[in-house]
C-alpha cells in the first residue's frame, strides 16, 4: 500500500485543526513531502468533496465537519477506487499443478472477507477518531468548540 492515505489523513488533521490558514508549502513541511505531492492528495480530496477552496484565496477547508467524513471516505477518494482492493493475485499460476489450478479459489475468499471487514472498520470510523487519538498522543485535551468545515 502506498501512504497516499496515511499523508491524506495528515493533511486533513491539520487542516482540520490549524487556527491559521495553511498552504500546500505548509502541509508539505509537515509531512515532510513536496508541496507538488499535497496539491495531488489535495486535488483528489476535493475531487471527493471532502475538501475545498476558494478561488483567489490561500488556504483549504473541510466541506462537512471531521465526524461526517469517514476514514472510508478519505481511503477511496485518495486511491481513487470505488472499493478496497488490497490484495492483488497472480495470474499466471500453473494450470498443470495442483496447488496452481486451485490456489486462486483458495485465497480469494480470504482475500475479499478481509478486505469487506477492513471497509466495514473504516466506515466506522471518522476524521474526528484521528483527531482525538493526536490529542491523545499528545497528551492534550480536544478542544471541543471546534467545529471547522466549509
Amino acid at each position: 500500500m502506498d501512504t497516499k492515505f496515511s499523508v491524506a489523513l495528515h493533511v486533513l488533521t491539520m487542516i482540520s485543526e490549524s487556527e491559521k490558514t495553511l498552504s500546500s508549502e505548509d502541509l508539505a513541511r509537515s509531512v515532510g513531502t513536496n508541496a507538488s505531492y499535497i496539491r495531488k492528495i489535495i486535488t483528489l480530496l476535493k475531487k471527493a468533496d471532502i475538501l475545498s477552496s476558494q478561488r483567489g484565496k490561500p488556504g483549504y477547508q473541510l466541506t462537512r465537519p471531521a465526524e461526517n467524513i469517514s476514514l472510508l471516505d478519505i481511503y477511496l477518494a485518495v486511491q481513487e477506487s470505488r472499493s478496497i482492493n488490497l490484495f492483488h493475485t497472480h495470474h499466471n499460476a500453473n494450470e498443470e499443478c495442483p496447488v496452481g489450478a486451485h490456489i486462486l479459489q483458495a485465497v480469494n475468499p480470504i482475500f475479499e472477507e478481509t478486505q469487506r471487514h477492513l471497509a466495514q472498520d473504516l466506515a466506522q470510523r471518522s476524521l474526528r477518531n484521528v483527531i482525538t487519538n493526536l490529542y491523545t498522543a499528545a497528551g492534550k485535551t480536544l478542544p471541543h468548540n471546534r467545529l471547522k468545515h466549509g
